[in-house]
């Protein structure tokens, strides 16, 4: 029997080491995939359009025509007390050297457009040189920039679609290094802070890191196995779901493991136990969030659909990593890798009153007045949702305004008659005669040229009378796809109208998907109706309040001009899912305590008590994590991380703590209605008791 029960123990003890060598095989063997991703990421409109959209359509057919798709720039160059004859034979000169230097459409060089006021002097350049080569075509675009210079007082500045488009390549490009970095900052000082250990925050944020690696040798095999979109937003945000969500499972089995560290001997015994705990706490979470993402995969944007299957690729790497690498290296550690903060077997951690205890018990003695509070809190912030400034134009998504947005508006006030940006048509080669003609008795037309002919299409550049993505272009861009019957209508606006319009489609489609997939999983995980319906309603709650704090503070205070038209969609998908993650953990042990016994009120308490803080830190560091983005450079990315990250500080500290809580010491009993818990103690430890054997 001793022999026996030693083999056992050596056993077990060996378990650690064998899950660590199995995790040693699985990086070596994702190694090169992961160094791969950046291969395959790609941030060209096609990757971010709607799928089915005309502009979709006209981009792919553009890259089947003779040269490749056309890469389109504007040089401006501009004296604002107006141009000498120096300044235009200098503008001439660096064209002429331009054109010399590169393959430019038509085979002649660009002639200058002059401003009204004499002022500015416009070049439009096109060139089939780069191709679809996003590469090919940022090197073109600085080569350009190399070429056309400031000379004595005379400015000039590279802008239309290519520029734009290079210079947003850039910061997405730019988001893997810093993003990654700041992001591991600001967890590693989040978890020193909570752990107050100089070794114990280095674990999770190192499981972390290999998480991240293994994510991205999934998401490479993804792209090569369906063809999953990989672009600049979806890796980054990969990697903050698998740091952020990450960093929350670990919080939670880390003190988890304390407790049980506690109440027995062996680590090993302690981590079996931290398991058992709160390892379908966190399986049902990561399960909500991965389940929420995929919801996504319903959207007809290219973008969202893309970020569904990475979002849901990180949670789940994240997951895997914290129930098996992390209980690994943490048993094999010991109890030491606490220090100075020990949790010696036999003690008893000292009791004081903590914060949630506090804010517990002011929600256990008034909780209508609480909630109702809670809730015209939450209603007040919603209605800033109002305030929320018009669509994002394509000029206006940069933080910092770059070398293309300055020749746009440059050239929108020198140039007021007609637009900078051309509306790219492809028509059936056999009607191009009629659908020019078409196309100039269009009202809102300045003029039209035909273009290149292929694969049975003619391309058509439109250049339209109203400023690019004015209501006026509009029109054009709606009146063109009316009355040309067969053709595609396409180009950088025509882009921006299909995104406006299928990410309202969208949230037709995915938003219902979401709310039925969560609050499936949550009646299965709770075995509950009225509970799961609970955290529903407050997690949309607080997604109108987060949304309603975006219009109080994007153009007051940050400046942004628009709003991104996906914002609205990935910011209920992400804080749905990751909102609910919340209340699965308070639930949870909420469940547990009063399958102990305990009454409604007082296992909502205790509940509370004992995972506020964890909840509280995971939630800092998850805000923290998507506050990352609001340090890049696209407006897109900054209002998305805002919203997410103020969202998640609502959700951690008001409606978890007071709100979700108020609510069920409120409901007693019925928050578990219809299941065994929503009965009479009598009734429901009857239903419990084993039956005998007969």
């Amino acid at each position: 029997m001793g022999a026996a029960t030693t083999r056992v123990r050596g056993g077990r003890r060996g378990l650690p080491w064998l899950a660590l060598g199995l995790w040693v095989v699985l990086l070596a063997v994702a190694g090169p995939f992961a160094a791969k991703l950046g291969d395959v990421q790609h941030n060209r409109a096609t990757d971010y359009l709607p799928a089915s959209a005309d502009s979709t359509q006209v981009a792919r057919l553009q890259d089947r025509l003779p040269g490749g798709q056309t890469t389109e720039l504007v040089l401006v160059y501009r004296r604002a007390s107006g141009l000498t004859a120096a300044d235009r034979a200098t503008a001439g000169e660096q064209v002429d050297a331009l054109a010399h230097r590169h393959t430019l459409t038509g085979g002649r060089t660009p002639q200058g457009i002059p401003s009204a006021d004499g002022t500015t002097l416009m070049y439009p350049v096109t060139s089939n040189e780069p191709g679809t080569d996003e590469k090919k075509r940022d090197a073109f675009v600085d080569d350009v920039r190399s070429i056309v210079h400031d000379t004595g007082g005379l400015s000039v500045d590279v802008g239309g679609p290519a520029a734009l488009a290079t210079d947003a390549s850039g910061v997405y490009k730019s988001l893997g290094g810093p993003l990654l970095y700041t992001t591991v900052a600001v967890v590693a000082i989040l978890l020193i802070l909570i752990y107050r250990s100089p070794l114990l925050w280095l674990v999770p944020l190192v499981v972390a890191g290999v998480a991240d690696f293994l994510a991205q040798a999934a998401a490479y095999t993804l792209n090569q196995a369906f063809g999953t979109a990989v672009t600049g937003a979806s890796t980054g945000m990969m990697t903050i779901l698998v740091f952020g969500a990450g960093t929350d499972y670990a919080l939670l089995l880390v003190s988890r493991y304390r407790e049980e560290l506690r109440r027995h001997e062996r680590p090993y015994d302690a981590m079996r136990a931290a398991l058992r705990g709160c390892g379908l706490a966190v399986l049902a979470s990561a399960g909500t969030v991965a389940a929420g993402l995929l919801c996504l995969l319903a959207a007809d944007l290219n973008s969202s659909r893309g970020m569904g299957p990475l979002g849901t690729v990180g949670v789940l790497c994240a997951l895997v990593a914290m129930l098996t690498l992390l209980p690994a290296v943490l048993v094999l550690l010991g109890r030491r890798l606490f220090w100075p903060l020990i949790p010696a077997y036999g003690s008893t951690p000292k009791v004081r009153r903590s914060l949630f205890a506090a804010m517990g018990s002011s929600a256990g003695r008034r909780p209508l007045t609480v909630l109702a509070s809670g809730a015209a809190l939450l209603g007040a912030l919603a209605l800033g949702a109002l305030n929320l400034p018009g669509p994002l134009k394509q000029v206006d998504t940069f933080v910092d305004r770059p070398d293309s947005v300055t020749a746009m508006q440059t050239v929108a006030k020198a140039f007021p008659e007609q637009s900078a940006q051309p509306i790219d048509i492809l028509t059936p080669a056999g009607r191009a005669d009629a659908a020019l003609a078409t196309i100039r008795g269009t009202k809102g037309v300045a003029g039209a040229r035909q273009g290149r002919t292929g694969g049975g299409w003619t391309e058509i550049t439109v250049t339209a009378s109203a400023p690019p993505q004015s209501a006026a272009e509009t029109a054009t861009i709606k009146a063109l796809r009316h009355r040309l019957d067969g053709s595609r209508v396409g180009g950088p606006s025509a882009q921006q109208l299909d995104l406006a319009d299928t990410s309202a489609r969208d949230r037709l489609v995915v938003v219902p998907i979401v709310l039925l997939s969560v609050l499936l999983i949550l009646i299965v995980l709770l075995r509950s109706l009225v509970a799961p319906l609970l955290l529903v309603v407050a997690v949309v709650a607080v997604w109108g309040a987060a949304l309603g704090l975006g219009g109080l503070v994007f153009e007051p205070l940050f400046g942004f001009h628009g709003t991104d038209t996906g914002l609205g969609l990935l910011s209920f998908v992400f804080l749905v899912a990751l909102g609910v993650d919340y209340g699965i953990f308070l639930m949870h042990r909420m469940r547990e305590e009063s399958l102990r016994g305990l009454e409604p009120a007082a296992a909502a308490l205790t509940a509370l008590r004992t995972t506020g803080g964890v909840i509280a830190s995971a939630g800092l560091v998850l805000a923290a994590t998507f506050a990352v983005l609001t340090n890049m450079g696209l407006v897109q990315l900054v209002e998305l991380g805002f919203v997410i990250a103020v969202g998640v500080l609502l959700d951690t500290f008001l409606v978890r703590t007071y709100l979700v809580t108020s609510a069920s010491v409120a409901l007693g009993r019925k928050v578990w209605w219809p299941g065994p818990l929503s009965r009479t103690p009598d009734a429901a430890s009857a239903e419990r008791a084993p039956q005998p054997v007969g």
